[in-house]
Parts: structure tokens; sequence; C-alpha cells
């Protein structure tokens, strides 16, 4: 059997990126947007919402306000890095994917 916890790391970490795509897209949308509002907006919990807001401050992508998240000049490039890498994952998919035919 295949080793479950590096295909449930993968997952995760698809999950993760999923949910910052979906808040970048919907802070982008909203700006500024506070935790609550981006909650109702992406259906996503307050806890998720922090977490990744964390995350996406750290890495340049939204900077807070006292309005709220707010995409920053970054935003751009890394929507096109995000893409670039998710092209990059289906090809390696596909790939994997040709070794059990």
């Amino acid at each position: 059997m295949a080793d479950k916890k590096m295909i449930d790391k993968i997952d995760d970490d698809l999950e993760l990126l999923a949910r910052h795509i979906k808040m970048l897209r919907a802070i982008r949308e909203n700006e500024p947007i506070g935790i609550i509002r981006l909650s109702e907006v992406t259906e996503l919990p307050k806890h998720k919402i922090r977490y990744s807001l964390r995350l996406l401050e750290k890495d340049g992508v939204i900077s807070p306000s006292p309005e709220g998240a707010r995409t920053t000049d970054s935003y751009e490039s890394y929507m096109t890095e995000v893409r670039a890498y998710i092209s990059k994952l289906k090809k390696t998919a596909e790939a994997l994917e040709s070794e059990f035919a």
C-alpha cells in the first residue's frame, strides 16, 4: 500500500493552497476585508482564515490594515507563480499516471 502519510501530506498541502487562492481572490474583490466578512464570503471557518492570513502576510502577498486585509503589489506575481506551479503539478501527475498504464 502507498505511504498514507505522504499522500495525506500532499492532500493537506493542496487543500491549503486552494484555501489561499480562494481567500486571495476574495480579499482582492472585497478589500479591505476583515476576518468575519472573509469567513462569510469564503464559507471557511475563522480559525482557518486566521492561519492562512498569517501565512499570506508572511509571504508578503497581503498586508493588514485597521479596516482589514489588503493585497499587496506582490499579488499578481504570486498568482502567476501559483498558476505555473499548478501546471507543473498537472504534468507531474500525468507522468505518474502513465506509469500505471
